[in-house]
């Protein structure tokens, strides 16, 4: 049984992108998935997106993909939305993992913007339309230029929100301008996907994030949205200062690079990376103990 959810908040308010472990050999560690999903959602998050970038999609096989929603589904299912990532840039192949991702359990889909085959509007409408189809389960979109090279545009925002089961939209566009009105205008549940960006996102429209830094920081991200949410500005405000060495540190380079090195100093599953991704320098390492430390993050 899935958590409640609400039109306005279908996918709870704070989600954390979750990692993959991996065992020391490379292959899935599903023993470790269910030990971080139960400590994030201890945390404080009462939603999890695997299968995602920071999942490590590119390099998980769909059979792994499945078998990791499964896992986490068993150990937090019936505590927090599980969102499982479907979108790839080969619409037949999304609608298969998304077919899946509901037979494993999930509640929820994730789908990417098509990346580096640059289609058009239109075919980002059917693309993301052929997903929502595809299964009984809501749908949040997406939107992240800057890693798939095109934006979904408002007007197709719209359009797609007339679908019933595209509820909401992961928003790493960067751009809070463009946000703003296609808030307003498609009345998608707004989810901010760029950290440093969670506190103004809120402030036109967002309801909530779906964060890299919330495998270290879910109690004061929790916290920085119930100030906002209660009108306490300052304190809000308070919050996102104190977490900015954090946001900085957790990408000064590739954000799953940072979030298993700081995952495994503080002794959580997370085990090593499949390439191209590699480990961080020891000198990287210690800036990133440095970061984390100035925001507050004991490792």
């Amino acid at each position: 049984m899935a958590p409640t959810s609400t039109s306005q908040t279908p996918f709870g308010r704070v989600l954390t992108a979750m990692v993959t472990p991996f065992t020391t050999d490379g292959a899935l560690d599903l023993d470790g998935a269910q030990r971080l999903a139960a400590h994030l959602v201890d945390a404080g998050n009462d939603g999890l997106i695997v299968n995602g970038t920071t999942g490590e999609s590119p390099t998980t096989s769909d059979a792994e993909k499945a078998q990791l929603v499964r896992a986490v589904v068993e150990a937090v299912g019936d505590r927090a939305h599980v969102v499982a990532g479907a979108g790839t840039n080969d619409t037949r192949h999304s609608v298969e993992l998304a077919r899946a991702a509901e037979q494993a359990g999930a509640h929820g889909l994730l789908a990417v913007t098509p990346y580096y085959s640059k289609p058009p509007q239109e075919g980002l409408l059917r693309h993301f339309t052929a997903i929502a189809d595809a299964t009984g389960l809501p749908v949040m979109l997406y939107d992240i230029p800057g890693r798939s090279g095109v934006p979904i545009g408002t007007e197709t925002m719209v359009r797609l929100a007339e679908h019933p089961r595209i509820v909401a939209n992961k928003d790493a566009k960067g751009d809070l301008g463009r946000a703003s009105w296609a808030i307003a205008r498609s009345r998608l549940a707004w989810y901010s996907g760029d950290d440093m960006l969670n506190l103004p996102l809120l402030s036109v429209g967002a309801i909530g994030f779906v964060s890299v830094v919330g495998h270290l920081v879910s109690p004061e991200l929790r916290a920085m949205l119930e100030a906002h949410l209660a009108g306490d500005v300052a304190k809000a405000t308070e919050i996102h200062q104190k977490l900015l060495p954090v946001f900085t540190g957790m990408f000064r380079t590739q954000g799953v690079i940072t979030t298993k090195a700081a995952l495994t100093l503080q002794g959580q599953p997370a085990g090593p990376l499949r390439l191209p991704l590699v480990e961080l320098t020891a000198e990287e390492t210690e800036q990133l103990k440095r970061d984390l430390a100035a925001g507050g993050v004991q490792l």
